[in-house]
């Protein structure tokens, strides 16, 4: 029979080494960017929303609060894993502030680098967030030019 403090102490340990495996594939920027996501969940009444699905089932939707050409308010939702949640927070805080026009020039390998690298087979994330992006400023921009 498993006691409670055994159990504790073995959940205590597979912890330690899903950390370790973490550590070795992600860089830090990207582990702090999914376990502490600061900007996940959506804007109430988004004047620019985007939402994409990727080729690996992984969907990402970015919500925007734009005036006067400036996005001020940056939000993003994910079913994907812990590389799609790090690109999707770290580029929501990267766009806050800019104008639609500097962030639509954010790419694919600026979130990357942003993030410290992401392995081979996680990039596909950062395209997957910026693609959403994309799709939520061409909305904003179809709104504001019918």
């Amino acid at each position: 029979m498993v006691h409670d403090k055994d159990f504790s102490i073995l959940i205590k340990d597979i912890q330690r080494e899903i950390d370790k495996l973490e550590e070795k594939t992600y860089s830090q920027k990207v582990i702090n960017e999914y376990r502490n996501p600061t900007h996940f969940g959506s804007i109430h009444h988004p004047n620019g929303e985007g939402e994409i699905t990727g080729p690996c089932g992984d969907t990402m939707n970015i919500s925007l609060r734009i005036s006067n050409g400036k996005i001020h308010a940056a939000r993003f939702f994910t079913d994907g894993c812990g590389a799609t949640v790090a690109c999707g927070n770290m580029l929501t805080k990267i766009v806050q502030g800019q104008t639609v026009k500097e962030a639509l020039h954010i790419s694919t390998d600026m979130l990357i680098t942003e993030l410290d690298g992401l392995p081979v087979e996680h990039q596909h994330c950062a395209e997957l967030a910026i693609n959403a992006l994309h799709d939520a400023l061409n909305h904003y921009q179809k709104k504001m030019n019918p």
